[in-house]
């Protein structure tokens, strides 16, 4: 094998660990968020709250955080179905330190309404995936 060809195999395999490790982190912050999101469905307001990031903690105080979710989910009923519509890694968002994100939109329908758009963005925060950000539409 030549020297270039040896570089090569080099360089493609750290390319692919990186992919690899990108579609890891991106799993990890999928279920750190479904199950963050299965708290606000079963109207654990507060509980979402105290596992979230400390960044969204930073931003928003408990008390305020279960009034305002609880008025934007709460007229749109129970949860029918949940699916993932985008997974996107990032080290960089608007207004947030940089960091480990990833920013996750799923397609949802409630019992009141039947298409929503959910933004959910979790963090690395002290080696644990934990939600920083959460937008419904």
């Amino acid at each position: 094998m030549t020297v270039r060809a040896v570089f090569l195999s080099l360089v493609l395999a750290l390319f692919g660990s990186v992919g690899v490790a990108s579609e890891d982190k991106q799993e990890a912050a999928k279920k750190a968020a479904l199950a963050w999101l299965a708290l606000i469905d079963s109207g654990e307001y507060g509980a979402s709250w105290e596992q979230a990031a400390r960044l969204f903690k930073m931003q928003v105080g408990a008390e305020a955080w279960e009034k305002a979710v609880q008025s934007a989910r709460r007229p749109f009923g129970a949860l029918m179905s949940r699916r993932i519509a985008t997974s996107h890694y990032t080290t960089t968002l608007p207004g947030a330190p940089d960091g480990e994100y990833v920013v996750l939109q799923f397609e949802a329908k409630f019992e009141n309404k039947a298409s929503a758009t959910e933004t959910v963005t979790p963090m690395l925060d002290d080696g644990t995936w934990r939600v920083s950000g959460y937008y419904i539409r």
